[in-house]
């Protein structure tokens, strides 16, 4: 019954900005922290960023720190991805993940391309 669906997935040029949203459902979503993944060619699936569950505390990769944050509307049951001064190697698809009593959730990912 958990279910992460991914969206605002696109592409754009390097410098550019994109949001990306995660949707949580048949869960209580301010229960539990979320996090951003990304699969890319050269580095596999790699953690991007992180969030506790009521949005008090961050993590980021050190490769988008300063460029992307990561927030949530639990009223909306969503956490987002901002991501801006985009660049090529960003390109790949972006997943959500939750950890549910030691389980993880994934959502079906959503394709970024940053390329000129």
């Amino acid at each position: 019954q958990v279910q992460l669906v991914e969206s605002g997935g696109g592409s754009v040029q390097p410098g550019g900005s994109l949001r990306l949203s995660c949707t949580g459902s048949g869960f209580m979503f301010n229960n539990y922290g979320m996090n951003w993944y990304r699969q890319t060619p050269g580095k596999g699936r790699e953690f991007v960023a992180s969030i506790t569950n009521v949005g008090d505390g961050t993590v980021y990769a050190g490769s988008v720190k300063g460029r992307f944050t990561i927030f949530r509307d639990n009223s909306k049951n969503t956490v987002y991805l901002q991501m801006s001064k985009l660049e090529p190697e960003d390109t790949g698809v972006y997943y959500c993940k939750t950890n549910i009593q030691s389980l993880a959730y994934w959502g079906q990912g959503t394709q970024v391309t940053v390329s000129s």
